[in-house]
């Protein structure tokens, strides 16, 4: 079995307006197709690599419910390329990576298309942690939601 899912969409919309979408991280809850995400924590879009930015998060089968994710960005290239590797702060207030990444790449296929290829990995996702989290941890129909989503809100700017 592979530790990698890959999904692509052909969107309505010029690569910088998908961009803007998926470089706002306020914009992620309604890209979402899990209904976990929440808000975003932080005010403003990514700007580049190695920037964190946090999302409040709620799942049932979390022990408090609502929980933050810190996401730090691992790819940055404007209107091209956006990813991120969610993790938490560990009991030091350190933060600590899970070893799964979301990795969105854009490629224009025509005027005022963009063609969206979404990679979820979780290869890194270490054997403890995977004793207790299924991965992935929902259907694959809930990121063909989430592109779609995606494609909405990029084709009505």
């Amino acid at each position: 079995m592979t530790d990698t899912l890959i999904l692509t969409i052909d969107v309505h919309a010029e690569p910088a307006a998908v961009f803007a979408v998926l470089a706002d991280p306020a914009n992620h809850p309604a890209i979402d197709g899990t209904g976990w995400l929440r808000g975003s924590l932080d005010p403003g879009p990514v700007t580049g690599e190695g920037q964190i930015f946090r999302i409040r998060m709620y799942h049932d089968n979390h022990p408090d419910g609502y929980y933050d994710m810190a996401n730090k960005v691992i790819a940055f290239e404007a209107n091209r390329t956006v990813a991120w590797e969610p993790g938490q702060a560990g009991t030091d207030g350190e933060l600590e990576f899970g070893g799964w990444t979301w990795r969105y790449d854009l490629e224009p296929v025509g005027p005022g298309q963009t063609r969206v290829r979404l990679t979820y990995d979780w290869s890194r996702v270490p054997a403890q942690l995977r004793e207790h989290i299924t991965f992935p941890p929902f259907p694959t129909s809930y990121l063909e939601g989430s592109l779609q989503n995606l494609s909405t809100l990029a084709s009505g700017r």
